[in-house]
């Protein structure tokens, strides 16, 4: 099974992935990629850090199944590799889900949402976002949400973090059920 979670920023992505990784060993996280520099506070191994320069050659060899320029910094999936298996789950934006999906017919697209606007931008502001960027994620959130219904993703309000993760959860048995 490949499954792809995707969603504006601020909408909880990563910890709602962190969680389903934690509790079920046949998910394998696809690591993407990013050139841009760590949040305050976030994981070392949240991304792949790498230079512009690092990220370029990488395309070079063919080693993304997807990457994109997002506002001021490039960021993309690399080829997986997962342990024999293995279910694998790709956190990625929803124009690296539409390559996904492109490429694999049969993933599954999960497109996370915030309850509201007023908390998503809440949860950038916590996060450490400058006002600008705050702007740029709000504004560019409308055009992802549209992209993922165009794409039938599976909506998940991300409003209770636990409820979310059943729901996901629920999700995944489900689908592997109909495997």
């Amino acid at each position: 099974m490949i499954l792809v979670i995707s969603g504006p920023g601020g909408v909880g992505k990563g910890t709602l992935v962190q969680r389903l990784v934690a509790r079920d060993p046949r998910l394998w996280l696809s690591r993407s990629w990013t050139t841009r520099d760590p949040r305050p506070g976030e994981a070392s191994d949240a991304y792949r850090f790498v230079t512009r320069d690092e990220f370029l050659a990488h395309v070079a060899a063919g080693g993304f199944l997807e990457w994109v320029e997002f506002l001021d910094y490039l960021q993309g999936s690399p080829v997986p590799d997962p342990p024999a298996g293995s279910d694998v789950l790709f956190e990625i934006d929803v124009y690296g889900a539409r390559s996904i999906l492109e490429r694999y017919p049969e993933a599954v697209s999960i497109f996370v949402v915030a309850p509201s606007r007023e908390e998503q931008e809440a949860r950038l502001r916590a996060r450490g976002d400058s006002e600008e960027r705050i702007s740029q994620r709000l504004a560019k959130a409308d055009e992802e949400a549209a992209l993922a219904a165009e794409l039938g993703s599976v909506i998940v309000v991300n409003d209770d973090l636990d409820v979310a993760v059943a729901e996901l959860e629920a999700l995944i048995t489900r689908v592997r059920a109909d495997g």
